[in-house]
This record gives C-alpha cells, structure tokens and sequence, in this order.
C-alpha cells in the first residue's frame, strides 16, 4: 500500500517558489520563510499568484511532484507534471470505455449510488445525534426520495437520465444542510449552491474542500495509470479533469460536507476568517485557509477499515484506493467497480 501523499499547500497570496539545490524554497517579499527537500513531496498546490521559478518547475519534473496552481476562490487553474506514466493498454481501456455510451451509463451508476448512500449516511448520522433539534420530517422526506432514487438510477437508460436525477436529488440534499449547522446559524446558512464565485461563506468552505479532494483525487488517478481528464459522467471539457470529478462524487457529503459541517458546528471557524468582495463572492482569509488545511490534514490521518478491501487505512487514503479500484475493474480484474460506502 502506497503511503499517504505528501503535500505542501502554498496558500499566502504573495508567495513565490524556487529551487536552491534540491530543496524547494518558499519567499514573501524577498524573505524567505520556508523550504522543503523535493523528494519528501509528491505535490504542491499553490493558492498564491506569483508563481515559481522554471528551475523548480524542472526540478519538479524530474521528481515527478506534480504542480496545481488555484486562483484565489480556490477554482482549478492549471496544473503542470511531467511525462504520463502507467500502462497504455489500461488507458486505452478506458478511453473505449469512456467513447461507449452504454458501457459509460453502468460505470456511472455507481458514482451516483454512492454519492446517494452516502449522503443519506450523513443525514441519518445527524438524526441519531440531534434528532431532537432538527426538522426530522423534512430529513425523512429528503432521505425517501434518496431511496426511491437508486432503483430509478438501476433503471435509468441514459447519462442524460442519471444526471437529471442525480441533480434532483443534490437539490433535495442540499436543502437539509440548514438543518445541519447547528451553531453560528446567522454567519453561516445555506440558501442555494453556488460556486465561482462561492456567494456565502457556507459555500466558500464547500467549494475549497471539494477542490481539495479532486486534487487528490486527480494525483491518485495518475499514480494508478489513468487519465483523470476522461470520465465516464462528466463529459469533456477542455481542462477538466472529468474522470477525477466522476470519482469524487460518492465521497463529497463524507469528506467534504461533514468536514465543513464539523469546523462550523465546533466553531473551529466564525464569520471573521472571510472576506466580501464588489461582486459578491466570498474569499476565506489566508489564517482560515491555514486552519482549514491543518484540519484536513489531521482528518487525513484518521483510520478506518475500507468495505470493500476490508483494510485498514487512513482516511486520505481513500482516493488512491478508489483509484486503484477503478484500475482493477478496467484491467478485468474485478466484475464493477465498487463505489466507496460509508459504514
């Protein structure tokens, strides 16, 4: 089993990378306040502006530590790496598989009952600890729909089908999060999902943790020999990561909306770590990014047993399986792919 990525997250704005040796160098106006040997990192994620140096970028290559440059909202802007490795008959598998319609429609299916079963986890975890505080009809109504929903999707004859039913259902999920917040009500609420820019700051955690999680996903589709650009339910874009974004769908209402939900309701993060700019979006401020970072790192960490493999594992390892997973079933090695379900 492949040890948890090691990865350094450049979130100061007005940063700047370089290379001295073969150690990776971080300054702020010409100060510099940190550096890191290359071969203890296997990616950078850069929130910051200013950019690196083509002498670390190299160095980067030849490391094979891959770069991903986010703008400030937290959005995807690029992304620079060094050669594809993997297997060529697997990626080739794929993109067969991603160019058939049919074969695509049952790949995805499974994206979408796990992103369904998992998010109902998340609500029925939330009415056995504050069912006494919360809306419980509407939560039971939501989670009915969520169950009448999967024998529609194992029914369902086309991608168009399985999306219009997929956002159906998020809308019906997303309209119990109100009722999962359950301190700093009036500084954090959810009215409607919105995104590039994030309109409030519920939203902005959202959005930056689901940013998170495709970077890691997206890595552990490349480590496996995949293409995270071709998926089997985004369709492609230029510049999307498609088959990363198919992959993290079961897992966003269990690392991404619980882990915001935690911060908030803990008040590890309050109305102050934000900022409101002219057009409306909303910026996390560079201490509560740091915060965030450091708690995710820590949520990383935490071991569970996988239910499929049945292993134990650490949290942020949970991608790299998965991905590893998806590898498997497109070699032949297993009949489906198995989503990941939260026990």
């Amino acid at each position: 089993m492949r040890k948890l990525l090691n990865t350094l997250y450049i979130t100061s704005p007005n940063a700047y990378l370089s290379r001295d040796g073969e150690n990776i160098v971080v300054t702020v106006d010409d100060a510099e306040i940190g550096r890191r040997p290359i071969h203890i990192l296997e990616g950078i994620v850069c929130f910051n502006y200013i950019g690196m140096s083509p002498s670390l970028m190299r160095l980067c290559n030849e490391h094979g530590v891959t770069v991903s440059f986010l703008n400030q909202y937290g959005s995807f802007a690029a992304r620079v790496h060094g050669k594809i490795n993997g297997n060529v008959l697997l990626r080739r598998t794929q993109y067969r598989i991603a160019d058939d319609s049919e074969l695509s429609l049952n790949i995805a299916r499974n994206f979408i009952i796990g992103k369904i079963v998992n998010g109902k986890k998340v609500l029925n975890r939330a009415v056995r600890d504050h069912g006494e505080t919360l809306d419980k009809e509407l939560l039971k109504i939501v989670q009915d729909k969520m169950n009448n929903s999967i024998e529609r999707i194992k029914s369902c004859a086309t991608s168009d089908e399985l999306r219009g039913i997929e956002g159906e259902i998020s809308k019906s999920y997303f309209q119990c999060m109100n009722e999962l917040i359950l301190h700093q009500k009036d500084d954090f609420y959810f009215n409607e999902r919105s995104r590039r820019p994030p309109m409030d700051n519920f939203n902005a955690l959202l959005s930056y943790s689901y940013t998170l999680l495709t970077h890691e996903m997206e890595s552990a589709l490349e480590t496996v020999g995949l293409d995270p650009y071709v998926g089997f339910f985004h369709t492609d874009r230029p510049g999307r990561v498609s088959l990363a974004l198919d992959m993290i769908e079961e897992l966003r209402s269990y690392l991404g909306d619980r882990f915001v939900l935690t911060l908030i309701n803990r008040k590890q993060i309050d109305k102050d770590g934000f900022i409101a700019k002219e057009n409306g979006g909303i910026l996390m401020k560079d201490d509560t990014k740091k915060l965030f970072l450091s708690e995710w790192q820590k949520r990383k960490q935490e071991v569970i047993e996988h239910p499929f493999i049945h292993e134990k594992i650490e949290v942020g390892l949970i991608p790299f399986v998965q991905a590893s997973l998806m590898s498997r079933f497109l070699r032949g090695d297993i009949d489906e792919y198995p989503p990941f379900f939260v026990s």
